[in-house]
């Protein structure tokens, strides 16, 4: 059977680990080379796609940065000569309660969560509009929705994303082009399992079960939960899905 996404190119930003490496290796599996966007290198995350039979491209890059960006594009262009799947993960969380979050804790969030989004699709977008095909994958948060305290800057940024998704896809829509967002709910990985918990929670076990409770899936949200959605809706299979937020969050979020 023919891969889903069969020799297709797909850029994934923070691709070192997490939910970054789960996507890359996903779309590898499902045909698509990769290139894998960190500001650290990529070395397992390029073995996991190398093992799928497909090509890998590490390119470290600070992505909240316009001149990195820049450097980025060139060299996806000398190498592969486009970028047909953008999925822009990288991001960060940090727990502050409003009162402590200063303006450059702020700015520092709203540059990776969202000034990045923008850096990055404003650098590939217009080379799938030429081609009239490309998927753009923003990824969200469900606690957009369940609004926990703490996360003032986080959600402000998150909230950046699907308004930019949702304004994106209404210019190019009649191009080839779909623009996405998904929204999970607290993801169990290297990078969370190592956080610290949030006030009144033992341990981040705690904070998963508690979390996992609250979800109609009552289990706590893995990786290989989302890199399916991923695979989804850069396929054809997606290809009349545009401008939407997917809620895969085991029921977190119900509307």
């Amino acid at each position: 059977m023919k891969p889903r996404i069969s020799s297709k190119v797909a850029l994934v930003t923070g691709a070192a680990g997490g939910l970054g490496q789960a996507f890359a290796e996903r779309l590898a599996q499902d045909g698509a080379h990769a290139v894998l966007v960190d500001i650290k290198p990529c070395d397992g995350t390029a073995a996991m796609v190398e093992a799928a039979g497909r090509e890998a491209m590490s390119v470290i890059c600070d992505v909240t940065s316009e001149e990195s960006v820049a450097y980025l594009a060139a060299e996806v262009e000398m190498r592969f000569g486009r970028c047909d799947i953008l999925v822009n993960n990288a991001g960060i969380y940090p727990i502050q309660p409003f009162e402590q979050v200063t303006f450059a804790d702020w700015r520092r969030v709203m540059a990776l969560n969202l000034d990045a989004v923008f850096l990055v699709t404003k650098a590939f977008a217009p080379g799938m509009k030429r081609r009239g095909f490309g998927r753009v994958i923003n990824i969200s948060s469900s606690t957009l929705n369940t609004v926990a305290s703490g996360y003032t800057h986080y959600i402000a940024s998150k909230g950046g994303v699907v308004g930019f998704t949702r304004a994106l896809a209404t210019e190019m829509g009649n191009h080839g082009v779909t623009v996405n967002a998904i929204s999970p709910s607290l993801t169990r990985t290297p990078g969370t399992e190592g956080r610290a918990p949030r006030p009144g929670r033992a341990s981040m076990d705690e904070e998963f079960e508690q979390i996992a409770r609250l979800q109609a899936i009552r289990r706590v949200q893995m990786p290989a939960d989302l890199a399916g959605v991923v695979s989804f809706l850069a396929s054809d299979d997606a290809a009349f899905i545009t401008g939407q937020t997917l809620y895969a969050d085991g029921g977190m979020v119900r509307v």
